[in-house]
């Protein structure tokens, strides 16, 4: 499994479509809306690294609205927590 983080800077006025429709690419994982120098994160998840060509230039860069991307490869994961788990657990919780 290869994991990118593409930070992305978008149309203000268009965030919400531009974090959509980045998010239904297949390979995307998660799209976050951020604040400072960016407005945009979107977490990639693909078997190769090749299939990152596809995902990135071929897909995400075309989304209309998105300005520029940077694009930060991951070499190793320290940590593994479960996303879904610990949304849950704030749910539970009242958060």
């Amino acid at each position: 499994m290869v994991t990118a983080i593409v930070f992305i800077k978008a149309d203000v006025a268009r965030i919400p479509e531009v974090a959509e429709q980045v998010a239904a690419i297949a390979g995307v994982s998660e799209v976050y809306s951020v604040t400072g120098g960016l407005d945009l994160i979107a977490m990639i998840r693909v078997a190769h690294h090749d299939d990152l060509a596809s995902v990135i230039p071929d897909h995400v860069n075309r989304v209309p609205g998105v300005l520029s991307t940077e694009t930060h490869i991951a070499f190793r994961a320290y940590s593994t927590h479960d996303l879904e788990a610990a949304f849950s657990l704030g749910e539970e919780q009242g958060f």
